[in-house]
């Protein structure tokens, strides 16, 4: 399940917050929205996107608190494959010319050696 596919503007706010902050209360969500809902609008959309499998709650007092239900590095890979098959026609090639394109100037020497690493190190274990 790509971690974002199907859901709302809100709901995808509500879920980078939750990935941000690890867990969070109704109230802790919308004092981090920009332009937030009602407290009830923010309640309805974490029980929707606890009955769509994105979070669970817990009871903490008197509050119910909400995290995310899939790891950050797994919902990362997920978004990125649905990145990939929707706009660069599953090319990892696009995928990564896009990236270039847009951060070459922002790239340290560090990072671009770091990349190369990688590309050597997928292009030994596909011998």
């Amino acid at each position: 399940m790509s971690a974002t596919a199907g859901l709302s503007r809100r709901e995808r706010q509500i879920l980078e917050i939750l990935y941000q902050r690890g867990k969070a209360s109704a109230s802790d969500v919308r004092e981090a929205m920009p332009d937030a809902p009602s407290y009830s609008a923010v309640r309805t959309l974490l029980r929707v996107l606890e009955e769509k499998g994105h979070v669970k709650h817990r009871a903490e007092g008197l509050r119910y608190v909400y995290a995310p239900t899939v790891g950050l590095e797994k919902a990362k890979r997920g978004a990125v494959k649905h990145l990939l098959d929707t706009y660069f026609d599953g090319s990892p090639e696009q995928i990564v010319a896009a990236l270039l394109d847009i951060s070459s100037t922002r790239l340290t020497p560090e990072e671009l050696d770091r990349m190369t690493e990688l590309i050597d190190k997928a292009r030994n274990e596909g011998k």
